[in-house]
């Protein structure tokens, strides 16, 4: 059984940080490109980050590159994302999802899923 269990969200300032954790059981890990994804509500789900499954180059969507940085630690069957200099548009939902072999930003293309966490972006 395959389970992505996502953490680390939460209240921060502007220009503040957080790092997202997706701990992974239940698949070869390597085999398996992971992404980000976030949803705001209201808001159909946005792809932010992706990563292959021998963390090679990463890939992001525009707005968040140059402040969120996606990194995997195989060892440990998990996938990171530091998010830096966070702004109020980013408050959403964040959840991870798997796919095997390439990574893709649409949502469809993704097997598993975790059930989310909570990032809120407020002063």
């Amino acid at each position: 059984q395959v389970q992505l269990v996502e953490s680390g969200g939460g209240l921060v300032q502007p220009g503040g940080s957080l790092r997202l954790s997706c701990a992974a059981s239940g698949l070869t890990f390597e085999s398996y490109a992971i992404g980000w994804f976030r949803q705001a509500p209201g808001k159909e789900r946005q792809f932010i980050a992706a990563i292959s499954g021998s963390g090679g180059i990463p890939y992001y969507t525009d707005s968040v590159k140059g402040r969120f940085t996606i990194s995997r630690d195989n060892a440990k069957n998990t996938v990171y994302l530091q998010m830096n200099s966070l702004k109020p548009e980013d408050t959403a939902v964040y959840y991870c999802a798997a796919k095997l072999h390439i990574y893709s930003h649409y949502v469809a293309a993704y097997d598993y899923w975790g059930q989310g966490t909570q990032v809120t972006v407020s002063s």
